[in-house]
């Protein structure tokens, strides 16, 4: 850091200009820091952020082409529609029969609240260090782990394309929809109406980015507000001002009583509360379409959480203020069902299954926005063919090749499997590699430090405490070693009819085949053809939307490629009386 600050008064940096190529100007910090083979260049963007990332990766777009509508008030309700789902109208009583009794069953949403604060302060961090990249994890693993060059972009864009569908939360729409209409629907009405629901989801968010945004904000205000109603009515009972409700705090006396003692209902238990929660890192996914991201996001998103969270536990008192324990233990239906019959009658059921119908549709807007960025993010890291079509985001100004692919894997998962376990099976499938990256995540982020350490990179202008990247660290690897622990009716008591851990080896066999395809593309043909991959930036539109393209660069010809094209690809455009000026620091010399 000294070094750096003597360069000050004197020092250039090479930052990327609209057109996408490299621009020469003034500047207090150095444009490029070496770290061995690694290169960090400093580049800028249009949401008021600058900073340094491994230039293997995506090029960061100077202007974002799918704009700057994500205010504070989106961020909240991003986090709000994939947070709520149907989880908190039906989670509670499984958290109840899992852990056996009411007091325990608190304990754990608490827990799953600190689990919560430490991933948004991990996510914080991650953010402060790409604050212009969009896509999330996606950025962050492909700088965690830059070396071998494209690994993780490649294992990372098989599972998340392949694996890219939203069916489970298309049919609870359609479950409850057929709920309102009165009848049971035979299985191929159940698809249809699934398809028809994510279809109109997607025709919304291609259609129009901003208006998509809109609606997010108006489900997740209605969402808020269902919330706010089943806490309120729950204070209102325990206050004995519903005659309907005999000895409201029943459930409350002795709460811990009949606590299990099982270590894989507890682990299970664990697990449901995660997944709860599971949606507060939504926005950080749009960081490149923030203005001033860090201290919007900081706010905002720990508002979202903050908020979610009292809800949820002044709804689980409400469930037990009302419903008495043994009853909501036995019921088959959601924990909200079993409240509102017992607390209003029968005929209030039919506005909540409108109002859980209109919550899972919020929950299948922010997941695609969300889950848009991020393969948007792996195409511009060069890794997916077509690439041009994935980046672009013409004609409305919205990724329409991420929404359509997004289209298609649903509607395959709607209709192709079968239910039962064919359909849990793919499900649970889709859940497992997901922690694996997360728990690689957690790691890389200590990589992170330690390189930017090393070499003298800036600090971020947000650091996680350790306890809290600890926290995170731990989480992931328990979500990845809970699973393997067998279920208490034995190896084929799981959630399919055969061996429960199925699902985790083909996952993690998953994984071993995109570390095969890796090795065959990127080591066995470059040697065998006599070439190196190389990256080289492509502007894809007029409206700031670029990308990496992987190119086969002859050996013969890879000096004069290298002395053409600044680290990122580009081709610099020198200007007559400025020079470059790169900061490098060659740990192995030093050493």
């Amino acid at each position: 850091m000294g070094f750096l600050s003597a360069l000050k008064p004197k020092t250039t940096a090479l930052v990327a200009s609209d057109s996408g190529e490299s621009d020469y100007h003034s500047s207090s910090e150095a444009s490029v820091i070496h770290d061995g083979e690694l290169a960090y260049v400093r580049q800028t963007a249009g949401n008021g952020t600058s900073g340094y990332q491994e230039a293997a990766g995506a090029p960061v777009e100077t202007q974002s082409p799918l704009g700057y509508h994500v205010n504070w008030l989106t961020i909240i309700f991003l986090n709000v529609n994939h947070m709520v789902g149907t989880g908190i109208f039906s989670t509670p009583a499984t958290i109840l029969r899992l852990t056996g009794s009411i007091g325990l069953a608190l304990v754990y949403w608490v827990i799953g609240f600190i689990l919560a604060i430490a991933g948004l302060a991990v996510h914080m961090e991650f953010t402060s260090y790409f604050p212009n990249r969009s896509g999330s994890e996606v950025v962050w693993l492909e700088q965690g782990y830059p070396r071998p060059k494209h690994f993780f972009p490649v294992a990372y864009a098989v599972q998340s394309v392949l694996l890219s569908f939203s069916s489970s939360n298309a049919i609870v729409l359609s479950n409850y929809l057929w709920r309102i209409v009165g009848r049971a629907p035979d299985p191929w009405e159940l698809k249809g109406v699934a398809i028809a629901a994510y279809t109109l989801a997607v025709i919304a968010v291609i259609s129009h980015n901003r208006y998509s945004l809109w609606a997010i904000n108006v489900i997740g205000a209605l969402k808020l507000l269902l919330l706010i109603f089943i806490a309120i009515s729950g204070l209102v009972i325990l206050g004995g001002h519903v005659p309907r409700i005999d000895n409201p705090g029943i459930n409350f006396i002795d709460g811990f009583a009949g606590t299990t003692s099982s270590g894989y209902s507890l682990s299970q238990a664990m697990v449901n509360i995660s997944f709860a929660f599971s949606g507060w890192q939504n926005a950080f996914s749009m960081a490149n379409e923030i203005k001033n991201p860090i201290p919007t996001l900081k706010k905002n998103a720990t508002i979202s959480l903050l908020l979610v969270f009292t809800l949820y536990f002044l709804c689980n008192i409400a469930y037990f203020a009302a419903v008495p324990k043994d009853v909501f233990i036995e019921s088959s239906e959601l924990a909200a069902a079993v409240f509102f019959r017992t607390a209003f009658g029968s005929s209030a059921e039919s506005a909540l299954n409108f109002c859980v119908l209109l919550s899972s549709f919020g929950n299948l807007l922010a997941v695609l926005i969300n889950q848009s960025r991020q393969i948007r993010e792996i195409a511009r890291q060069g890794v997916l063919p077509w690439t041009e079509f994935w980046v672009s985001t013409k004609p409305f100004g919205t990724p329409i090749g991420p929404y359509l692919l997004k289209w298609g894997f649903t509607f395959l998962m709607i209709v192709a499997p079968p239910a039962g376990d064919a359909f849990q099976f793919v499900v649970s499938l889709k859940s497992y590699p997901d922690a694996i990256f997360h728990a690689a995540m957690g790691a890389g982020l200590i990589l992170i430090r330690r390189r930017r350490e090393r070499s003298g990179t800036p600090r971020s202008d947000f650091r996680a405490w350790w306890i809290c990247v600890i926290l995170y660290l731990l989480a992931q690897v328990y979500l990845v070693a809970m699973p393997w622990i067998p279920p208490a009716g034995g190896i084929y008591a799981g959630t399919v009819s055969f061996l429960w851990c199925t699902y985790m080896i083909v996952g993690i066999a998953i994984i071993f085949v995109c570390g095969a395809y890796y090795y065959f593309w990127m080591v066995l043909l470059p040697r065998w053809g006599s070439y190196t991959i190389r990256s080289q930036v492509l502007n894809v539109d007029d409206n700031g939307a670029n990308t990496h393209r992987l190119l086969r660069v002859p050996n013969a010809e890879l000096a004069e490629w290298d002395a053409t094209h600044d680290e990122l690809g580009r081709e610099p455009r020198r200007r007559q009386g400025h020079t470059e000026n790169v900061v490098e620091k060659d740990l192995e010399e030093k050493a």
